[in-house]
């Protein structure tokens, strides 16, 4: 592991000798290329000996999980004990969490997992701490909340993206539009519909060279970089919605508050006032981008009650059948929908139907 540790710092110290101009590039992309390889070697479990990690093998429930991360002593347990009613042990001194500790939120009629994830210490994604598993953890996540300290640092929530970046975890942006296919023979083809700035044919060449792939075909549909070619490749990058939590906000100034009220996927908290936790939740509600079915028995009123929780990325009435069980499909006639993705109510809708946020689903089956 040292000497991995030792090839990773010497690749960092390079490329930050390294000017960044055209002439540079190919040799950055190819530093790149070598340094996210060198991450994965780190990211993958020992072979032998050592069980898990105590307390890290959370079992998944609910119908969303959001992963709190942060700085040691930042708020995260007092956030969980207010917002869930889980006891996590909560002092003023730094690293008082040493495992993960999971709560659930009943909001909107959805059960949000909350995981309570050991303190982050700068150097997570070398291998230092429990920062692998703490990051492992967090990558299972549907949502991740950044706890950040409002009378400490705002460098600190750099510090944090990028140990989560190194652990292949890309906070609220989306894949890259691009395509990489390989093939038998051919060489290398690259065609871009943009103007490129970032990638030409050489620097491809290059990163694909360094994982071995003489013959792929790469296309391009905006200006992308090498990191998102990388990120291509190696094809195991997590992309997940994000939100800061400003924890301490009251200690600051209003002068304070309101230049962090004009940052992007902000929102100012007092854990231990209980200032604003319903702010944050609607918020980690907005960005789980989750909808409510309801679900309607024949002759019976809706069961306004208990929702059945669908992402809205995924929301035909197809997968609600899945939802509720894999064999309805099966049975499946058609369905009749009440609610606003339907031009009349009741509709008579195929499973191919997307649903939207609080319908009333009523499915009819074959006799």
């Amino acid at each position: 592991m040292a000497t991995v540790m030792q090839k990773i710092k010497d690749i960092e110290d390079e490329m930050a000798r390294t000017q960044k101009n055209k002439a540079t590039a190919h040799h950055l992309g190819l530093l790149k290329a070598k340094l996210a390889k060198l991450r994965r070697e780190i990211l993958a479990p020992p072979s032998k000996g050592g069980g898990p990690g105590e307390g890290f093998d959370v079992t998944k429930s609910g119908d969303a999980r959001v992963g709190l991360v942060g700085f040691p002593s930042v708020g995260k347990s007092t956030l969980l004990n207010k917002l869930t009613g889980t006891f996590s042990e909560v002092a003023s001194y730094e690293f008082t969490t040493l495992t993960c500790i999971p709560g659930v939120i009943r909001y909107r009629g959805a059960k949000i997992q909350l995981l309570d994830l050991p303190g982050i210490i700068e150097g997570a994604k070398d291998g230092k701490g429990r920062g692998r598993q703490v990051i492992s953890t967090a990558r299972t996540c549907n949502c991740i909340l950044i706890v950040l300290d409002a009378i400490k640092p705002i460098t600190h929530k750099r510090i944090i993206e990028k140990e989560l970046e190194g652990f292949g975890i890309r906070l609220n942006k989306e894949p890259p539009n691009l395509t990489f296919r390989r093939k038998d023979k051919g060489g290398i083809n690259f065609i871009s519909t943009v103007t490129t700035t970032h990638l030409d044919l050489e620097t491809v060449k290059a990163i694909c060279g360094e994982y071995r792939i003489h013959n792929a075909d790469v296309s391009l549909r905006y200006d992308a970089t090498a990191d998102d070619l990388i990120d291509v490749i190696e094809g195991n990058r997590i992309y997940m919605p994000c939100v800061y939590a400003v924890n301490k906000i009251d200690q600051i100034t209003m002068e304070e508050l309101e230049i962090l009220d004009k940052l992007p996927h902000y929102c100012p908290v007092s854990a231990h006032l209980e200032w604003n936790l319903d702010g944050l939740l609607d918020k980690i509600w907005e960005y789980l981008n989750l909808i409510r079915i309801y679900t309607k028995p024949r002759g019976l009123s809706p069961d306004y009650e208990d929702p059945v929780i669908l992402s809205a990325k995924k929301c035909t009435v197809e997968d609600f059948c899945t939802r509720i069980h894999k064999d309805m499909l099966k049975q499946f006639k058609y369905a009749l929908v009440w609610g606003s993705s339907v031009k009349h109510t009741p509709q008579r809708v195929g499973k191919e139907h997307e649903l939207e946020d609080e319908d009333v689903v009523q499915i009819i089956k074959k006799v």
